[in-house]
């Protein structure tokens, strides 16, 4: 049988990743990657975090042209996962315009705000405690896409006047891809927006209209691992009717790519970081929302959750101590990099196995505790050193993850390892070597361990589960007959 490919594809905070899955071995054949250089500026909202959606298709088109055309054209279905949380408006009869060029069909976004980013903090607590309560074991907060709907409603009604859908920004590339007019949502992504009750896969619906929320803006609700349409055009050289899966969350993928028993915890590193594991098949989540406890459980596949400790202060910590130390040299006449400070602390770090600096990095604060803000303590003349200072820092991003999520809550729930995964991981040796001290589990950290490799996996195995029923049901007619 000829090779067939499954397309994953990530869209994350800092970059795009997209891999080639073959679907009958199941490995990874191609993997690439591009920054998304997507940060831009708000100068009328304090607290924004906004990114641009066409520098984020610029990079994906990026890693799409770097992949084998020869692969491309064998790819029987997309899958794909991103940033949750986060909201973007859309026109829905012009979202983009589609050209052709060397690359081969691409689609350019127009009629498109901005990506308001799960890291946005214009919702303050006062404005929060103002909105109506979720019928939602999840709570809800600033950076999540009905708090910012919410946001916009009051502060900026004009903008929402604007456009006829609303998605995360792999909603709106699942849309795109299909040709389609409005928005379906699975359950994964809907619930990082807030104001979604999981149990029954549906909106507050009379909650949101009473509050005066523009409903019409919701996206469909489809269940997770559904396929959500098929392509309208060849893209990239993958052929027009290619099935598209709805897109799913990265965090959800990162732990598809890499749970293998359900003894399994997953530590993810990123741009953030998570803390999770697979609660029992018959859990079923309180009804109301607690905001205190740290622990949140996220809708994962087949009606089941994940426990998960969600941390705002992940790999962003380090790469504001990196841009920090960058802004101060070049102050003082000095010019480096940021990838060179980054590598120079690291090996600072190394050299310095133990410190007894004490940093708390939680610059963002925390969901549950949003007031809470970075500190260090315990200084002295003596660990004021890079290395004291770097090994503080990354040690206080797991002591930090370690307090929401303490290691006997890990051993009371039947885990026996911790699977490690993310960039922020995957390229720094002394997070690991802290990971490594906190956790009495063995810790595994495997390759392909990220979203673009889970989203694959996830319809790879759709496919083969569709196939083997269709077999089945194919075979029984035949009997009957």
């Amino acid at each position: 049988m000829a090779a067939q490919y499954v397309l994953g594809m990530d869209l994350g905070t800092t970059s795009i990743k997209v891999v080639l899955l073959d679907s009958q071995s199941k490995t990874v054949t191609d993997s690439r990657a591009f920054p998304a250089s997507s940060d831009v500026s708000n100068e009328d909202a304090e607290h924004a975090k906004e990114q641009d959606p066409a520098r984020i298709v610029s990079a994906l088109d990026q890693c799409m042209a770097a992949l084998p055309k020869e692969k491309l054209n064998k790819v029987i279905c997309i899958g794909v996962s991103g940033q949750m949380h986060g909201v973007v408006f859309w026109k829905s009869r012009t979202g983009c315009k589609w050209s052709s060029g060397d690359a081969g069909h691409t689609f350019i976004p127009q009629d498109v705000s901005r990506l308001i980013t799960w890291q946005d903090g214009r919702c303050s607590s006062d404005f929060l405690s103002s909105l109506p309560k979720p019928e939602s074991h999840l709570s809800v907060a600033t950076g999540f896409g009905c708090a910012s709907i919410f946001w916009y409603t009051k502060h900026r009604p004009a903008l929402l006047s604007e456009f006829s859908v609303a998605g995360t920004i792999q909603d709106y590339v699942v849309s795109m891809l299909c040709g389609s007019e409005d928005c379906v949502m699975t359950g994964q992504n809907a619930a990082s927006w807030g104001y979604f009750n999981t149990t029954n896969n549906q909106w507050n619906m009379e909650i949101l209209k009473g509050a005066g929320f523009p409903v019409h803006l919701l996206p469909v609700p489809v269940e997770s691992g559904s396929i959500a349409g098929r392509t309208c055009s060849a893209w990239h050289g993958i052929p027009a009717d290619t099935p598209v899966g709805a897109a799913l969350g990265d965090f959800q993928c990162s732990v598809y790519s890499c749970m293998r028993d359900k003894a399994d915890a997953v530590l993810n590193l990123s741009t953030s970081a998570q803390l999770t594991f697979a609660m029992p098949a018959d859990f079923t989540p309180p009804i109301a929302p607690d905001p205190v406890p740290p622990i949140a459980y996220f809708p994962y596949f087949h009606n089941t959750y994940l426990a998960v400790a969600a941390s705002l202060n992940g790999g962003n910590v380090m790469a504001t101590f990196v841009g920090m130390l960058t802004s101060w040299m070049k102050e003082l006449g000095v010019e480096l990099s940021e990838s060179k400070v980054y590598s120079t602390l690291v090996q600072c770090a190394l050299t310095q196995p133990n410190t007894d600096l004490c940093v708390t990095p939680t610059l963002l604060g925390e969901r549950h505790n949003p007031t809470s803000l970075g500190r260090v303590s315990d200084i002295s003349p003596t660990n004021l050193s890079l290395g004291h200072v770097t090994r503080g820092v990354c040690r206080g991003i797991l002591a930090n993850l370690a307090t929401m999520m303490p290691p006997q809550m890990l051993l009371a729930a039947g885990v026996k390892r911790i699977m490690g995964s993310g960039s922020a991981l995957s390229r720094n040796e002394v997070l690991k070597q802290e990971v490594e001290r906190m956790s009495p589990l063995p810790v595994v950290y495997g390759e392909d361990v990220d979203s673009a490799v889970g989203v694959a996996m996830v319809f790879n195995d759709k496919l083969c589960k569709d196939t083997a029923r269709s077999i089945s049901h194919s075979v029984y007619c035949k009997h009957v007959t």
